[in-house]
């Protein structure tokens, strides 16, 4: 499958594509609100931060407990009643006179609860689509969520500004109900991908054994660590321009479209497949520039090239499915959108943290500098000898290797 065209014309895709365009849109605005509201009472970049990100802290304890239910629970259903949770808490915390504790008690459920989603989601997507399309529909997926995520930033920050986050809250709330009425009249109904009961035990066994595999764990943690790290500095977006946040959120989520759109339709698969690690190089360099305090155009250019970067989850993906038998598709991707999302989290929290000890700027370096670090440590396209996959069969071992499956993620990636 090699055009968009095809995607479309396949059953399932445009209804699972709407839906969650809607939730971005809702995480995005709502995210903003939040954050600003948060900051407003506060004066703190670290709980502004949390408050953003904070839920993705959850999700380890659902990467640790909920997981073996990605393959196990009826799609439909489980996708519906996901969108109708978020819309119900975000309608929570658009209540007057919240308390602060109550509002991070709120965003900590949104995060378990959405430790799930990612698995479901995805696992479908395979589904719903050949192996040789999924790469070109993921990709779809994330262009799109950027361009959602402009729209939904600007939008957002205009909506702060003219009404207030209260309001802007209530919008949020609408736009995951509507993703959930999507959802339930747009797909089909469709069994589950395995058999059994969904348990905290089999989701301990099933993380063991796709831990155990050397070359999908150098997989996770390429995709988790550096990615996260600069999702720490944009968590300090609101900190560093209260004012114009809301720009450099959607410069961000330019530049990660125009990475998408390059690795997922432009580049020939022999030069998508070498460019995990220069890819994640990008999605870091740029964010030294900002321990200079540079005024926001120039920290909005740096946000635009940075997150061209975010590119290499594509590539970094198509190899996790490659090395993943198909029984653990779900669980596999949620697994790396748990830990991805639990890695942002702590990135946020300790950007914040440091932020408060220096300043925004410089935070965001330190935060850059360390996923530089762990890129050039992974050494992610490094070639190494192939493995079996805990699953009897033998497969490529590297996140450079080329092979497999076609085949991103975060809460904003």
């Amino acid at each position: 499958m090699r055009s968009y065209q095809a995607l479309f014309r396949t059953r399932e895709f445009t209804p699972l594509f709407l839906s969650s365009s809607l939730q971005v849109a809702g995480s995005t605005i709502g995210g903003l609100a939040l954050g600003t509201s948060v900051y407003e009472a506060t004066g703190s970049p670290l709980l502004s931060a949390l408050s953003m990100f904070g839920p993705s802290l959850a999700q380890v304890v659902g990467a640790t407990t909920l997981l073996s239910a990605a393959d196990r629970l009826p799609p439909r259903a489980t996708l519906t009643g996901l969108a109708a949770s978020f819309a119900v808490s975000t309608a929570l915390l658009a209540l007057p006179g919240l308390p602060l504790w109550a509002v991070f008690a709120v965003i900590a459920v949104q995060g378990l609860i959405a430790s799930l989603g990612g698995g479901v989601r995805w696992g479908l997507l395979t589904e719903i689509l050949p192996k040789d399309g999924y790469l070109l529909g993921r990709s779809v997926f994330n262009m799109l969520h950027g361009l959602t995520q402009i729209t939904g930033y600007a939008t957002g920050g205009a909506l702060v500004a003219l009404l207030s986050p209260r309001v802007t809250l209530l919008v949020s709330a609408a736009l995951y109900a509507a993703a959930a009425l999507r959802t339930r009249t747009g797909l089909t109904r469709r069994a589950p991908r395995a058999t059994g009961r969904p348990s905290v035990a089999e989701t301990w066994r099933t993380n063991a054994r796709l831990w155990a595999s050397v070359p999908r764990r150098r997989l996770y943690l390429g995709l988790w660590i550096p990615n996260g790290l600069v999702v720490g500095c944009e968590s300090l977006f609101v900190a560093y321009a209260p004012d114009r946040a809301g720009l450099l959120f959607a410069c961000a989520a330019l530049g990660m479209f125009a990475g998408d759109v390059a690795v997922g339709r432009l580049l020939p698969p022999r030069v998508r497949d070498r460019l995990a690690t220069p890819l994640l190089l990008l999605l870091a360099a740029p964010y030294l520039v900002l321990a200079l305090h540079p005024p926001t155009a120039l920290a909005a250019a740096c946000a635009t090239l940075a997150s061209v970067g975010f590119g290499a989850s594509l590539v970094q993906q198509r190899h996790l499915l490659a090395l993943t038998p198909p029984d653990l598709t779900g669980h596999a991707l949620g697994l790396h959108s748990a830990g991805m999302l639990t890695f942002q989290g702590v990135s946020a929290a300790l950007a914040g943290g440091v932020a408060q000890l220096t300043s925004p700027g410089t935070a965001m370096a330190v935060m850059a500098a360390a996923s530089l670090a762990v890129t050039l440590a992974l050494a992610v396209d490094r070639p190494r000898p192939s493995v079996p996959d805990g699953a009897g069969a033998v497969r490529p071992s590297s996140i450079g290797t080329r092979g497999g499956t076609s085949r991103t993620g975060r809460f904003r990636r």
